[in-house]
């Protein structure tokens, strides 16, 4: 296979692992108005994550950057035709961020509810945001004969755009409530599991809307075999959940997420931004890749540094695995 549809395959196992790690902390940010009773438990829930949300945020600029050095005309095309959403996203991030390290450092009620709703909106607008554009990517977007975007913000407003958006925010927010039964204990953890339950619903019937679209409108036996494996994952990690197996629903969440963004990027091969103005216009993974030079250095120092990486962020999850409950908050700690 050659090195530029290697770093596809790399590109999209980038973003997957974003969408897999943040995804959930998506998740746990959009519960803070639904499972937060009062500060304490919000606190709890904020912990869930504390220690490893902006390890998970790093793999999205890890994907940004080798998106930029692999396939620089997509990454031109891509973040100039889509500057205002991905702003929006950026924007959202950083605010969720600020929230995160600056909550506790005032003594206030008004202080601490203002960067809790901070942290609400920055992590669902990105949840819905990163759904709008991948489903453009792969739907494609009007390009000209030099690779130049020409719609606005609102053309990436369309109905399988906006569905993806909604695929994604359900998703997230049923991967987060997951995650939540996973690390806490007590009514908390009650109160995830009733919420799971009816989120679930919601997000299958929307997620199997937005995979059969996609199936139709891009069909190739791996995306087939790829959107049915993610749609029996997504079943079987309800029906662990009812059970109460809170790891294997948890597990069953991440294939969900893997085979459902795996089968966007066999819905998108050998394109990486289609032109919907001429076929002719559209990037693919031959004419927007770097040289080969420079993706053989890439190769090199992906080989040796994705390892590292992946067993440092697998001992952080296993250092940080305990369960968290009111009881871990002290009193009168913000």
């Amino acid at each position: 296979m050659a090195l530029n549809h290697i770093w596809f395959l790399i590109v999209g196992f980038l973003f997957i692992g974003y969408f897999v790690l943040d995804g959930f902390d998506f998740g746990v940010g959009m519960s803070l108005p639904f499972l937060g009773k009062d500060d304490t438990d919000r606190r709890v829930l904020i912990n869930t994550i504390g220690p490893v949300w902006d390890l998970n945020e790093t793999w999205v600029i890890v994907a940004g950057a080798s998106l930029f050095a692999s396939f620089p005309e997509w990454y031109a095309s891509l973040f100039s035709g889509f500057y205002l959403a991905l702003l929006l996203i950026l924007a959202a991030l950083i605010a969720r961020g600020v929230a995160f390290e600056y909550r506790g450092k005032g003594d206030t009620a008004k202080w601490r509810k203002t960067f809790d709703w901070m942290i609400v909106i920055g992590s669902a607008l990105p949840a819905l945001l990163w759904g709008v554009a991948f489903a453009n990517i792969v739907q494609g977007v009007p390009l000209n004969a030099q690779h130049i975007y020409t719609g606005t913000l609102f053309t990436l407003l369309n109905p399988y755009g906006l569905l993806g958006g909604l695929t994604t925010l359900t998703v997230f927010f049923l991967h987060g409530l997951v995650f939540i039964t996973l690390k806490t204990d007590g009514e908390i953890k009650d109160r995830a599991r009733a919420l799971a339950k009816k989120v679930g619903y919601v997000a299958t019937v929307i997620a199997a809307s937005f995979l059969l679209w996609t199936l139709f409108a891009h069909f190739s036996i791996i995306g087939a075999v790829l959107t049915v494996v993610a749609a029996l994952a997504l079943l079987a990690a309800q029906l662990a959940h009812f059970a109460k197996r809170d790891g294997q629903a948890f597990s069953l969440m991440v294939v969900t997420i893997i085979t459902a963004v795996g089968a966007l990027f066999a819905a998108l091969y050998p394109n990486v931004l289609p032109s919907t103005t001429d076929a002719a216009y559209s990037l693919t993974i031959e004419n927007a890749s770097s040289s080969q030079y420079t993706l053989t250095v890439m190769t090199w120092v992906a080989a040796i540094m994705i390892p590292f990486v992946l067993a440092y962020q697998t001992w952080t999850y296993w250092v940080f695995r305990k369960r968290v409950s009111r009881k871990s908050i002290p009193a009168g700690s913000h």
